[in-house]
């Protein structure tokens, strides 16, 4: 067992302004934005579906917004960016070899919003909704979240190879 530790390739840090490192604190931002919206719908409506759901999706990014963190401790790095958000969707994606693949283009514009990130004017809007109208704005606002977290989500795979992120 220890021969294997000791031969073992380790395998660096992500830096600070790496994909994972940017990927981890901006996806927080995203989660914690659904667990915001999760419950503002749980206190806005009666339905029990819909407040089930709103529970699930707060506890689910929660923990996963936490999972995150840890990720960004373990790596000895700042919860906070030097950067503007989503400056690491701006990096060149990993080639087919590996390597980082300078020709493409990048998937976003630093300091442009987070896709399908809700608007402060949004949120307000449906803190006053009440009702039915409450849970079809929150659902609509939320369809787009997940939606935007997906390309987020698509945007690190094609840039990291690091277990951690990748599972």
């Amino acid at each position: 067992i220890a021969i294997g530790r000791f031969t073992s390739p380790t395998v660096a840090d992500p830096a600070t302004t790496s994909a994972e490192a940017g990927f981890a604190r901006d996806m927080q931002v995203h989660h914690l934005q659904a667990v915001e919206m999760s419950m503002m719908i749980r206190d806005l409506t009666d339905d029990p579906d819909v407040r089930l759901l709103a529970y699930d999706i707060a506890t689910s990014q929660a923990n996963q917004a936490g999972q995150m963190f840890g990720w960004l401790s373990e790596w000895g790095l700042s919860q906070a960016s030097s950067e503007p958000s989503m400056t690491w969707m701006t990096r060149p994606p990993l080639g087919a070899d590996g390597h980082l693949d300078h020709s493409a283009d990048p998937a976003h514009e630093p300091g442009a919003p987070m896709p399908g990130l809700a608007t402060q004017e949004q949120l307000v809007a449906l803190g006053q909704l009440s009702g039915v109208e409450a849970e079809i704005e929150c659902l609509r606002l939320m369809i787009a979240h997940h939606e935007g977290g997906v390309l987020m989500a698509e945007a690190v795979l094609e840039r990291t190879d690091r277990r951690s992120v990748v599972d």
